[in-house]
């Protein structure tokens, strides 16, 4: 005791030459929180941050005093800030976990803890594991520190004993942009930011500039992002990841997390490659909108892993694309993430034209008139141009089938059956029109803006 009050005494006159140590203050009000003098820690630390408001260090000391103190409420607020910071220190999500148990609320407790764990094992509790119900380390829910890769490049997703393993195959695709029909302002947007870093690293990194980045995708339904990225990785030679919701989400505690790691870590180990997330927006969702954590805890992490803290991102391309960019965290689009937005809008008469051609070869066909269909359709996606073809292909079988005489497609069939089909995208530019006027912060919907000649 007379130690610990020698202890005290010396912070005490140490912290009063240095008022604006955060660690002094740290240490001292632990040391009368152990004493229970909480009161006087509270000031403490509430002085502190008085003048230091975004020191963690004290805001964390702050929250262990109210636990103590059983403000429980005011302790999970200060930590709910804290642990969205991408670097937070593995501790807090301990801390954090301690404090949901108190609530009941065991399941957010669980995912808290494990993260905290898997961060630092060091942290293990054993007896929090036992009050939040997590089994031995020996048992179901431990991941491995490292993803697993067969010996064809496939990722082995960590998956619990006892379930079906997940793979996320790695392509090479053999497409580029000049199987791409039109899109041409799209392309050269994408080699500017892009294809030219991989294509010359050394030029890049003399300037202090990391070769890759990251870059998301939108516009309508159906207007070939998900092509135009695989045509992006042929384009640079670079293997292809592409990641479904399926691949990431899941159903255990903590699971989609580990899932985003391990799919990260890979593409890591094989750079230079490309990592496409297809529905970003599900993955990636305002956490405004989420009621529950576990959806704020996978953003969270997303959100690590791209700013790359633990290990550089050179040499990874990571696109994404999405149907409604208005529904991502604001977060995402912060630089360094994707703050690079290219819309993709349905294609134009050139790229209708080629995507006919495309859709065409192959099948009974006289005189079609490629630059009249391109003309009628405005407006429509690469999957409306595909629609309309199968239709008009099943009218010409059950004329087959009536007059037992295959005929060819013939253009007035194409635009018989175009009278039959309105352009998809409609209702995605009538919901598009509403955020490009309304919601347009920073001008990141003025290439809407422009499409619909809005000014």
């Amino acid at each position: 005791m007379f130690e610990q009050d020698e202890t005290i005494k010396t912070l005490r006159e140490a912290l009063a030459l240095s008022p604006e140590n955060g660690v002094l203050r740290s240490q001292l009000a632990r040391l009368l929180m152990a004493r229970d003098q909480l009161e006087e820690a509270e000031t403490l630390l509430r002085e502190g941050l008085a003048k230091q408001a975004t020191s963690e260090i004290l805001q964390a000391a702050l929250a262990e005093c109210y636990r103590k103190r059983g403000n429980t409420s005011a302790a999970l607020v200060i930590l709910e800030e804290l642990i969205k910071h991408p670097n937070c220190k593995p501790e807090y999500f301990i801390q954090y976990a301690r404090l949901l148990v108190v609530k009941g609320q065991l399941s957010e407790a669980a995912q808290a803890y494990q993260k905290g764990i898997a961060r630092n094992p060091e942290l293990a509790d054993s007896d929090l594991a036992a009050a939040i119900g997590i089994r031995p380390a020996a048992g179901p829910g431990v991941w491995r520190d490292e993803p697993e890769v067969d010996e064809q490049g496939r990722l082995r997703v960590p998956v619990e004993p006892g379930r079906p393993e997940a793979f996320v195959e790695m392509e090479k695709p053999n497409v580029s942009f000049k199987d791409v029909g039109g899109m041409d302002d799209l392309k050269k947007q994408i080699r500017l930011k892009i294809i030219e870093p991989m294509k010359h690293p050394e030029v890049y990194r003399a300037y202090g500039k990391t070769v890759g980045g990251s870059l998301l995708m939108y516009g309508p339904p159906g207007c070939g992002k998900t092509h135009m990225a695989r045509a992006t990785a042929g384009e640079i030679e670079a293997a292809f990841y592409s990641v479904g919701l399926h691949d990431v989400l899941d159903m255990y505690i903590g699971a989609s997390e580990q899932h985003l790691h391990a799919l990260f870590e890979n593409a890591r180990e094989h750079a230079p490659c490309v990592l496409f997330f297809d529905e970003v927006d599900a993955l990636g969702s305002s956490r405004a909108d989420l009621r529950g954590s576990a959806g704020r805890h996978l953003i969270n992490q997303f959100l690590a892993e791209l700013d790359g803290i633990d290990r550089s991102n050179d040499g990874i391309l990571i696109l994404a694309a999405t149907n409604a960019p208005w529904h991502l965290d604001p977060a995402l689009r912060r630089p360094g993430r994707f703050d690079r937005l290219l819309f993709v809008p349905p294609p134009d008469p050139e790229a209708r034209s080629a995507i006919l051609h495309v859709l065409l070869r192959g099948k009974p066909q006289a005189d079609i008139d490629f630059e009249a269909l391109a003309k009628k359709t405005e407006k429509f996606s690469g999957a409306d141009l595909k629609g309309m073809i199968d239709q008009a292909v099943e009218d010409k079988l059950e004329e087959a089938l009536t007059s037992g005489s295959p005929q060819p497609l013939t253009t007035k069939d194409l635009l018989r059956t175009l009278k039959q089909i309105k352009p998809s995208t409609s209702q995605w530019f009538a919901s598009a029109r509403n955020y490009a006027l309304y919601a347009n912060e920073g001008g990141i919907y003025d290439d809407i803006v422009d499409y619909l000649k809005l000014r």
